[in-house]
């Protein structure tokens, strides 16, 4: 059983989510868009949220600035986070450009500012769970999406709301997280996601 806990911290592991969530999004979106339109813009989030950080991470794990993947220590999140700020600047600015892909958009956004507040919380010493901010996000962003267009999506939600706790049970039971740190990551990984998408999907 441990295993199966522990597991969690690699299957829903951040990097993961906003790829993940792109690509919920072409599968549910009624909108058409062609094949190869939805593979480019799949194989650009993914080269930009996931290789581009892993690629990052190592170059600061050589230079001695990181330990782990997990970025257990709270110094070891600052530049990171800068960069994944940055990496997200990046998708909203040359990526998800268009009318078709604005809820995809907002969805980044989202991102982009739950990612800031995890910032300023690592300035100021506080090591906020990134994996709750994670599975939350992508939860709260698939429920929107089953609101917004009207699709039932109750099993997939009901998977993430079970994944919620699985990676919370994960991180307690590794001691990387004290039950404070994973509330506010599941606050802050799932309001952003509520509050925009909830407030703009009229104009979608």
């Amino acid at each position: 059983m441990k295993w199966f806990i522990k597991s969690a911290s690699y299957i829903f592991h951040p990097l993961w989510m906003p790829f993940i969530g792109t690509l919920a999004y072409f599968q549910i979106t009624p909108r058409f868009l062609p094949a190869s339109i939805i593979s480019a813009k799949l194989l650009a989030v993914a080269i930009l949220t996931i290789f581009i950080p892993v690629v990052f991470y190592y170059l600061l794990k050589n230079l001695g600035l990181a330990n782990t993947i997990q970025l257990s220590n709270v110094k070891e999140r600052r530049l990171p986070m800068v960069f994944f700020c940055l990496v997200i600047l990046t998708v909203l600015n040359f990526i998800l450009i268009g009318e078709e892909f604005r809820t995809l958009y907002y969805y980044f956004s989202a991102i982009l500012y739950t990612s800031i507040i995890a910032l300023l919380l690592v300035i100021f010493k506080y090591k906020v769970s990134l994996h709750l901010i994670g599975i939350a996000g992508l939860a709260s962003f698939i429920t929107c999406l089953s609101i917004i267009y009207s699709t039932n999506l109750t099993y997939i939600i009901a998977f993430l709301v079970f994944s919620i706790g699985w990676t919370a049970s994960s991180r307690i039971q590794e001691k990387a997280h004290s039950t404070h740190e994973l509330i506010v990551g599941l606050l802050i990984g799932a309001f952003p996601q509520l509050i925009i998408l909830v407030t703009n999907h009229f104009t979608l």
